[in-house]
């Protein structure tokens, strides 16, 4: 589904990734850990079309991703690819619902039926109680099921996550991971997490080691 070849990425003068290979499956859950520098963050981004590479191609189910303009690359994020991040980014002044229906509404569905499909994630995810309540209102672990919900809400190819439990205590923790194995084996989901967790990283399919802008594992 996901195919890299020979991505390099610089920053000014610093070379932060160094020649990437990499081939990710429908339905394969993968990890990548490594040093804080390392390159994971800046490869994720890559990945998920929020930055672009100095060198090398990337492929979705074929499709160059170099070769869209700005707008073709704003329009396949928004319907092929989900996000998960360490701090939830919910919108402050919007209910749990409505955060969960944002990508959905940018997409062009039609309301009633986001609407929908945003009840379903959240009820699939333990908040069907917490529909109208604000960020605020809501606990960290509860926060990030949303942030799960929005992720979903277009049905996308891929979800990558950066750090997604690194805000949320063990238990919560916990409870996230599982979450996303349970997608993997409900929906063939695929996810590709950045991720210290050692634990949630070892769960993967497949883990990825980076050192120094290389997988060398």
């Amino acid at each position: 589904m996901l195919q890299v070849t020979n991505i390099h990425k610089k920053y000014g003068s610093l070379e932060v990734l160094k020649g990437i290979d990499l081939s990710i499956a429908t339905g394969e859950v993968v990890s990548i850990v490594g040093a804080s520098g390392a390159g994971k963050s800046t490869l994720l981004h890559i990945l998920g079309t929020l930055d672009t590479a100095d060198s090398g191609e990337v492929f979705f189910d074929d499709k160059n991703i170099a070769k869209m303009n700005t707008a073709e690359m704003a329009r396949f994020r928004n319907r092929h690819i989900g996000f998960i991040f360490q701090f939830h980014n919910l919108l402050p002044e919007f209910t749990a619902l409505e955060n969960a229906c944002l990508p959905g509404f940018l997409a062009g569905t039609p309301e009633k039926e986001v609407r929908k499909r945003a009840e379903e994630l959240m009820l699939m995810l333990g908040l069907s109680h917490r529909l109208d309540h604000k960020p605020s209102e809501m606990s960290g672990g509860e926060q990030q099921r949303t942030a799960v919900a929005r992720a979903l809400i277009n049905s996308p190819k891929v979800i990558f996550a950066d750090e997604p439990s690194g805000n949320l205590d063990s238990k919560n923790a916990q409870e996230l991971h599982d979450i996303f194995f349970r997608l993997r084996d409900e929906f063939n989901q695929t996810f590709v997490l950045v991720t210290h967790n050692e634990q949630l990283a070892d769960m993967a399919d497949r883990k990825l080691v980076m050192k120094d802008g290389q997988i060398v594992l």
